[in-house]
């Protein structure tokens, strides 16, 4: 009789972004995956040692897809922006697995890229070598919250939004004017989380790209002080 067909690392990955497009993390299983793949947890288990690895390397190979079309081009704050794009990009084409790179993160040779050039960028910025990991932290977690922000939102069905519109409406333009007087004051104005979220994006990202270089010039430039 023959054997069970053996699957390569790149198959069962792929397999996995499959099932993770019409599910997530929480339902996700290694034996869920194995009965697609028809064949038995202990087989695939020969290639990831958890279910946390084996959604890691899923996320990681959205990167190298993102890095992959990337070019390294422009000043610093550019080349961050492009970066990011890029991501947002590659993400928003299976947005589910933004959940999954939000939560699980990666430490593949995408992750390691994507870290890279941002740090590279940061130091071509002028920010001293010490002053580095913390922003690039910050410019990280900036990301990847939007990114897996945007993603929930694109997977809501056409009657989910309708709906989530509406309540957003009465709840809105609705508001007491004597306990909500600010959100009533400014309700015609307030535009739901949907709304331009690629110019939300940018805008967010360059506002904490301007606090680096903020940060620099302060460096270059010191305020003069009066004895």
């Amino acid at each position: 009789m023959a054997g069970r067909r053996r699957w390569s690392t790149d198959e069962i990955l792929d397999a996995a972004a499959e099932l993770l497009r019409t599910s997530d993390a929480d339902s996700f299983s290694v034996r869920k995956l194995a009965v697609a793949l028809g064949t038995d947890s202990s087989s695939l288990y020969r290639h990831f040692r958890s279910k946390t690895e084996l959604l890691r390397a899923v996320a990681d190979r959205i990167l190298l897809a993102a890095m992959d079309g990337y070019r390294s081009e422009g000043d610093w704050k550019q080349r961050i922006t492009a970066l990011a794009l890029h991501v947002r990009e590659a993400f928003g084409r299976q947005p589910q697995l933004a959940a999954v790179w939000g939560r699980y993160a990666s430490s593949g040779t995408g992750s390691r890229l994507v870290m890279e050039e941002v740090l590279q960028a940061l130091r071509a910025s002028g920010l001293p070598d010490e002053e580095i990991p913390a922003r690039y932290h910050r410019i990280a977690v900036l990301i990847a919250a939007l990114i897996a922000s945007e993603a929930g939102l694109s997977t809501v069905t056409p009657e989910e939004h309708e709906q989530g519109m509406e309540l957003f409406r009465v709840a809105v333009l609705g508001a007491d004017p004597e306990r909500f007087p600010a959100l009533a004051h400014f309700a015609r104005d307030v535009r739901p989380l949907g709304a331009d979220r690629r110019a939300a994006f940018e805008e967010i990202l360059a506002a904490q790209l301007a606090d680096v270089e903020a940060a620099v010039s302060s460096r270059d430039h010191p305020t003069p002080t009066h004895d």
